[in-house]
């Protein structure tokens, strides 16, 4: 069964007790497994997916939902639906840099601003930086790409008024890397990292393209400068399905 070929009507068969989306759930899941659908690209619209397997756009949808919850595909919105790349390798340790992890799996890595405030410092947080509670911080909430595939979002905490206009040079440069390199800081390390794993809120899912319910990995960070000081901590909701985890020694 080739989801994406030419056209032609693909007969599904009935009577048979098996439902019509999930034979079309299964075809697909088979074209993608073998590589007839290969990771990344798009597929046929609904109505064209409809058109061929001689369905209404209800069962399609429910196909590609199904899809979408064994995490082989993903819908975008306003773009389509496409095929989920392999999962990428990302090594926890000293030095975690997203920018670096993915570039060297050879994708293009890429974090946008969503939102920036000043608030004031939680209990657990305050300690994490180094302040007192109450004391303001810079909050960023940031998603995380590679080939434009949204892989993270975050939460990410900054002390004040060390990182003023923190958030500007983020949005302009889309790495913390490079930002915090306009901040004098040349070089930072990780003091500690906490993994725990929990499904996705509705929003988040929508915010990673990720089918509702789907399970995140969450990576609650802690990294100093070259002198030792808490300059981030950071909480990141990292989809299952497409990263790897690798803790370094």
């Amino acid at each position: 069964m080739d989801a994406g070929g030419d056209g032609a009507v693909t007969v599904l068969a009935r009577g048979e007790g098996l439902a019509a989306w999930r034979q079309i759930a299964d075809g697909v899941a088979a074209d993608i497994e073998a590589g007839r659908l290969a990771a990344g690209s798009q597929l046929p619209t609904e109505a064209a997916l409809a058109a061929r397997f001689g369905v209404n756009r209800h069962t399609v949808r429910r196909a590609l939902a199904a899809l979408a919850e064994r995490g082989l595909v993903r819908a975008t919105q306003g773009r389509g639906t496409f095929v989920e790349t392999p999962r990428l390798a990302y090594p926890i340790g000293r030095r975690t840099r997203f920018s670096e992890i993915v570039s060297q799996a050879g994708r293009e890595a890429w974090g946008d601003l969503l939102a920036a405030e000043t608030v004031l410092a939680d209990p657990a947080t305050a300690e994490a930086l180094g302040l007192a509670p109450q004391d303001p911080m810079l909050e960023l909430l940031t998603i995380h790409r590679a080939d434009g595939t949204p892989l993270s979002t975050a939460r990410t905490c900054l002390p004040l008024p060390r990182f003023e206009g923190f958030a500007a040079a983020y949005a302009a440069l889309g790495s913390l890397t490079r930002a915090y390199a306009e901040f004098g800081i040349a070089d930072y390390t990780r003091l500690s990292t906490r993994i725990t794993a929990r499904p996705a809120t509705a929003d988040e899912a929508a915010r990673l393209d990720l089918a509702p319910g789907r399970v995140l990995i969450v990576l609650s960070s802690v990294n100093v400068d070259a002198a030792g000081v808490p300059i981030q901590a950071t909480r990141s909701l990292f989809a299952a399905d497409r990263v790897e985890l690798v803790v370094e020694g």
